[in-house]
């Protein structure tokens, strides 16, 4: 079955890092924060068992590294139960198949989001031209052709629940893609929120470097549908969040959270829709 697996003929390491690259935070008891060159993944579950998931797949060739947190936290040869995918963009699966080969677990993701990892249909090419900084005009570099899972990815329930993950339910909250999700726990308000918004300026090199921490929306170059992702962030607002780790970015608490969030949410097109770009429609902006 594993020869079914393959990534697009464009996939590749790509030489971008941040400050926090190789670091781990615990960001709540049993959920671990790690940075691998500028995104996130999560480790879910208590690290005194070996129930646990991993919340997205980092970066083209980071499997080693991905294995190796995994290990400093649950102990060596710990796999997870479960790979859960919040989307299918080459910095949340860039070492997917790896991890299914070594750990040989399964993959959740939306069903909208499915085609997109089977090979099916290729997501929108980024915007290099889209108003934001460096790292937007190099977005035509990024990996963009569909990997295939081939039948080692499942639909997440249909009733919102998630495999192995005791308490949280996902939220679709697409945009940034049509079948992109966030985890939630009502029990003590945290939230994972992948790409649906984000805790950095990710278009701009100098605050992807440094990790400046600033609330945003979406990646500007590979966000196709701003309607959607407006109504995303509002939906996610309103969940009232006490914390919440992003996809890029440090996780934000509290008041700090609560505060920017609800800015977001009502100034999403002042902040997050860019003035110009491929994406752009001139119904989005008031």
């Amino acid at each position: 079955m594993d020869r079914e697996m393959t990534y697009g003929e464009d996939y590749k390491y790509i030489p971008t890092t941040s400050v926090s690259s190789g670091e781990g935070l615990e960001v709540v008891q049993d959920v671990y924060c790690h940075t691998v060159q500028i995104v996130n993944i999560c480790l879910v579950g208590n690290p005194e068992t070996n129930d646990f998931v991993l919340v997205d797949a980092g970066m083209p060739k980071s499997a080693d590294e991905i294995i190796r947190a995994t290990e400093e936290r649950f102990g060596e040869g710990s796999k997870p139960k479960a790979i859960i995918l919040t989307h299918g963009h080459f910095d949340h699966v860039g070492a997917v198949i790896e991890l299914v080969k070594h750990w040989q677990v399964p993959v959740y993701a939306h069903e909208l989001e499915i085609p997109y990892i089977t090979g099916k249909i290729s997501y929108p090419n980024p915007d290099p031209t889209v108003e934001g900084g460096m790292v937007a005009k190099l977005s035509s570099l990024f990996p963009n052709e569909p990997i295939n899972l081939g039948d080692h990815v499942s639909a997440l329930p249909t009733d919102n629940t998630v495999p192995h993950m005791p308490g949280f339910t996902w939220v679709h909250t697409p945009g940034h893609t049509p079948g992109h999700v966030s985890f939630f726990r009502e029990e003590d308000r945290t939230l994972l929120a992948g790409d649906a918004f984000v805790t950095v300026k990710q278009e701009s090199l100098y605050s992807v470097l440094t990790q400046e921490q600033e609330i945003s929306g979406p990646p500007r170059y590979l966000t196709p549908d701003w309607k959607a992702a407006w109504e995303s962030v509002k939906t996610l607002a309103s969940l009232k969040p006490n914390v919440a780790v992003t996809g890029h970015g440090l996780p934000m608490t509290g008041e700090n959270l609560h505060k920017n969030l609800d800015k977001l949410a009502l100034d999403f097109d002042k902040i997050a829709i860019p003035d110009y770009g491929l994406f752009i429609e001139n119904n989005v902006k008031h």
